[in-house]
């Protein structure tokens, strides 16, 4: 018997968002959020709407698409409807040292996104 609990349900709209990310299928990333979700980063401020949200994905894609890119994520801890990880990369353009996303997922929609990272530039 599949599970209902909020946490079945954070981990696989957690799973679905970072295969997408790892796939950069931007309709199926944007599959996870509404109108009202709001992504939040320390870097370039706060994306509102899927428009925005789309333009903040444009740009992340575009630096993750590049040939010679290491990504790992180093944690995953489901809480109910939050979930978190913790992740490091390296890019052509960028040494990501550490960085986190906290997701506050409800009724199969990431309301809330808060990216934090450490970046250092290879320029």
């Amino acid at each position: 018997m599949a599970s209902t609990s909020p946490s079945a349900t954070t981990e696989s709209v957690l799973n679905h968002h970072l295969d997408a990310f790892m796939d950069q299928d931007m309709e199926e990333m944007l599959a996870d959020y509404d109108d009202d979700s709001v992504v939040v980063t320390n870097t370039n401020g706060s994306f509102h709407g899927l428009d925005e949200i789309r333009t903040l994905f444009e740009g992340l894609f575009a630096e993750f698409e590049q040939s010679g890119v290491d990504f790992q994520q180093d944690q995953q801890v489901i809480e109910g409807d939050i979930a978190y990880i913790t992740w490091n990369a390296e890019t052509p353009d960028n040494s990501y040292e550490f960085a986190t996303d906290t997701f506050l997922i409800r009724d199969g929609t990431i309301e809330t996104q808060t990216l934090g990272a450490v970046v250092t530039p290879k320029n």
